[in-house]
């Protein structure tokens, strides 16, 4: 066989797997290895993958990968999360489905000091799910809401995504946490008017809640927002201004949401050994998915695919956007089955070159692909998201959690048509700060 149409057997092959639930990272690095020793020679194949699994954990710049996990969980077991929840809620409540909104609210503040969506869809079940049903909440709009929201967790920087796709594909991760910036409010704001339009039309979904003082509502946010806009702008703010570089912010993205969570007297030391433990697998579990991807694109590289689907897409008599609709598509398809991180890690290898060469810029496009591998974590069979919010809420069945988050699909849907005619609500931060 000629080496693409080995390329072409492995990735029909690999998707196969993938879907049948065999680890992802095994999978690309068995395939991976298998496909480079029979292209070029067994020794080849395993002195490839043994530098790239070192590489991959001796990797300086993916030591940001924990550091921005371990932030994360510190938050969720000091509690930071609960008092940006109650400081969004005081503020909201008294609209129409004001717990709902309060929920998006909270999830993109939270995305601030987090990097994760399963992370942020884990914290918002536990901390908002029980105050919606304590006001009657509709289970439908409860659990669709915190699935779907968890979404601009990893859209509002520090994004562990967007710092796996900026690794993958050579883009500044400090360029993409400023491109996420605009696009994630955008998102957030047609997820609070998608939900009280349908509030609005239909009351049963959710009641309106009390009305709380303007004092009560400064205190709030002067108790749950004030640590987290300081936190975000340590991290952020000292990262664009060049105080320090990506893998300095996570460092001090961990140690001032430690600092806060010491000063406040919320984290016990079980909370803080809870928090190193599942920082530690979640990063060895990324750690493991990149050095497989990366074993299984240099493979693809061999095959020369990728530059042959790039060359391949840029002479289609058709419009670019028209191709990128199809790439959209086949993420969206393919998300359905695949963890989103697994997809970006398999995807890139083929569809970053196609992107460069139809004139789509690369930082705009990596916002693009964090949005439509978000739509696979509400998607069936696999939506990541809906199924760790049914394991925390448990009375609320799958398919209903999946029915109700039809309406956010089609929000996401929308919100990559609107970058994709304005693309300078994402390029725009990226282009001020480097101008």
């Amino acid at each position: 066989m000629t080496p693409t149409q080995v390329g072409i057997l492995s990735v029909v092959l690999v998707f196969t797997l993938i879907i049948s639930r065999m680890p992802v990272a095994y999978v690309m690095l068995v395939i991976g290895v298998g496909g480079y020793a029979y292209l070029i020679s067994p020794e080849a194949a395993l002195s490839i993958a043994a530098s790239s699994i070192y590489n991959t954990f001796a990797s300086y710049s993916l030591i940001v990968v924990p550091l921005f996990v371990w932030m994360g969980y510190i938050a969720y077991h000091a509690g930071i999360s609960r008092r940006i929840y109650d400081a969004t809620y005081k503020v909201m409540g008294s609209l129409p489905g004001g717990l709902a909104l309060a929920t998006i609210g909270a999830s993109t503040a939270f995305g601030a000091i987090c990097g994760s969506t399963t992370a942020t869809a884990a914290t918002m079940s536990a901390v908002a799910v029980p105050e919606m049903k304590r006001y009657n909440y509709s289970r439908s709009l409860a659990t669709s809401v915190v699935a779907s929201s968890a979404i601009l967790g990893v859209m509002i920087p520090p994004s562990v995504i967007f710092i796996i796709y900026g690794i993958a594909t050579g883009e500044s991760i400090a360029r993409l946490f400023l491109a996420g910036i605009f696009p994630g409010v955008l998102l957030m704001t047609l997820f609070m008017l998608v939900t009280y339009v349908m509030v609005r039309r239909n009351p049963k979904l959710a009641p309106t809640g009390p009305r709380v003082s303007m004092k009560k509502k400064l205190k709030a946010v002067l108790n749950g927002g004030v640590e987290v806009i300081l936190i975000f702008l340590a991290v952020i703010g000292g990262l664009f201004m060049g105080f320090f570089t990506p893998t300095e912010a996570g460092a001090v993205g961990a140690a001032a949401t430690l600092a806060v969570a010491v000063v406040r007297r919320q984290l016990s030391w079980k909370g803080f050994f809870d928090s190193l433990r599942d920082s530690i697998r979640i990063s060895a579990m990324i750690m493991f998915l990149v050095a497989g991807a990366t074993v299984f694109g240099r493979f693809l590289a061999v095959t020369n695919i990728p530059m042959t689907m790039a060359l391949w897409a840029a002479e289609l008599p058709i419009h670019p956007v028209a191709v990128l609709a199809v790439i959209l598509l086949i993420y969206l398809i393919l998300g359905c089955f695949i963890d989103a991180l697994a997809l970006i890690l398999l995807t890139i290898p083929i569809f970053y070159p196609v992107a460069v060469q139809l004139g789509f810029d690369p930082i705009w496009f990596g916002v693009i692909i964090v949005l439509v591998v978000g739509m696979g974590v509400i998607t069936p069979p696999v939506g990541a998201n809906v199924y760790v919010v049914a394991g925390i809420v448990h009375d609320t069945p799958v398919t209903t959690i999946f029915r109700g988050a039809w309406p956010y699909l089609l929000t996401i849907m929308a919100c990559i048509a609107i970058l994709t005619a304005f693309p300078q609500i994402a390029l725009f931060l990226p282009g001020f700060f480097s101008g």
